[in-house]
């Protein structure tokens, strides 16, 4: 049964002015310490949701009486969706409460983090990346996997019919210096194209465009085309757009983080059994998603409306969802990929990111579970 959701409502959008006073110090952040956004879907401000799901009675009490989960309110957190409206996640809590908070952007769930407001949270690749480094390694801790892939090129076919195209069109991405953002510079580099990170210009216009607005800038022909993650992707095809690109074809194995599980570190450290309650959770949600998938697409999509979202059209969620692969492997070495990306594009200076995994607690959960263990690829806290 899914946890009762009470919506706050979003942050005013800034004016014009301030919006590019924002932009600007986002840039200068980004320059010199390190990327800012995160892979979201939605506006840059984020709408809050808390909720408090049903304790289970007579169950066994933990060493935390509640646990905090941010997550964001659309399907490559499918993980997440899925455990909170299944019940997944409560049943291995047992007596301990969960709270949910809905971000739309990552800088905003890592600030939540960082405060005490989340203690676990789902997020993308560059804001995990970002929250280590800026914090010197003392924030958070990935310590799962959670979906790989789910991101495509999608096109108008009117005006490229072939990567060779791209120049001189207007390609939007969700934000500056977010995992979509990064791959597209970072592909526009290795084919040779010429772009200023910060403001998007060169031969490829890189324009940053919020996913909820990017299909009506589609439909308006202010863009030409997006590198975006799923469901923005799907319904842009729906609207006649065509896949250009699938990211996944251009990493080994087809597979690339696109979402992870990371925790406070003074979280972890203080309830480790709270940790672990949660990982059991996310491992059988996982499982549930690939043994009943057509289920699972409908209690993901039920979750992003009782999380205040609009449930996606069927088409549209079917498509989009059979474009995300829901693993509990973090897939390390494509987060260090990521990283390199970044700094390829001329986002980020070269980060260390030794020790911003602990997979420890997930490797004894798949254990228990009969299922192999998962690398942290050199990047753990004991490398």
């Amino acid at each position: 049964m899914a946890p009762t959701q009470s919506i706050t409502h979003s942050r005013p959008r800034p004016n014009a002015g301030r919006a590019r006073r924002v932009a600007l110090t986002a840039v200068a952040a980004l320059t010199a310490a390190g990327l800012l956004s995160a892979c979201s879907y939605g506006s840059k401000s984020d709408k809050s949701s808390t909720a408090k799901a049903p304790v289970a009675s007579n169950a066994p009490k933990l060493t935390a009486d509640t646990v905090k989960i941010g997550y964001f309110a659309n399907l490559t957190h499918g993980t997440a969706l899925v455990g909170l409206q299944d019940g997944l996640f409560q049943k291995e809590l047992g007596a301990t409460q969960i709270k949910t908070q809905v971000f739309n952007a990552g800088p905003a769930e890592i600030e939540a983090l960082n405060s005490g407001s989340i203690d676990i949270g789902w997020i993308g690749p560059s804001p995990s990346i970002n929250g280590f480094t800026q914090s010197k390694g003392q924030s958070l801790k990935i310590i799962s996997g959670s979906a790989s892939g789910g991101v495509e090129l999608v096109v108008n076919p009117s005006k490229i019919t072939s990567l060779d195209d791209l120049k001189g069109k207007k390609i939007a991405t969700p934000q500056l210096g977010n995992t979509q953002d990064v791959a597209l510079l970072n592909y526009l580099a290795g084919k040779g194209f010429k772009e200023d990170p910060q403001s998007g210009a060169g031969d490829v216009s890189v324009v940053r465009t919020d996913n909820k607005v990017t299909p009506d800038a589609y439909s308006s022909g202010s863009i030409d085309g997006a590198w975006v993650p799923e469901p923005t992707a799907s319904q842009l095809v729906s609207k006649g757009a065509k896949v250009l690109l699938n990211e996944k074809d251009i990493w080994p194995n087809q597979q690339f983080v696109s979402t992870n599980v990371i925790v406070s570190q003074s979280f972890l450290k203080a309830h480790p059994d709270v940790v672990e309650a949660v990982l059991r959770g996310s491992v059988a949600a996982n499982a549930f998603i690939k043994a009943n998938p057509t289920q699972a697409e409908q209690d993901a999509n039920a979750a992003i409306k009782a999380a205040g979202g609009s449930a996606l059209a069927p088409g549209i969620l079917d498509t989009a969802w059979k474009n995300i692969d829901f693993i509990n492997d973090p897939l390390a070495s494509t987060l260090q990929s990521e990283a390199d990306h970044a700094v390829t594009a001329g986002l980020l200076k070269k980060p260390t990111l030794t020790g911003i995994y602990d997979l420890d607690p997930l490797n004894k959960v798949l254990k228990a579970a009969g299922q192999p263990a998962v690398s942290d690829a050199g990047l753990g806290s004991g490398s």
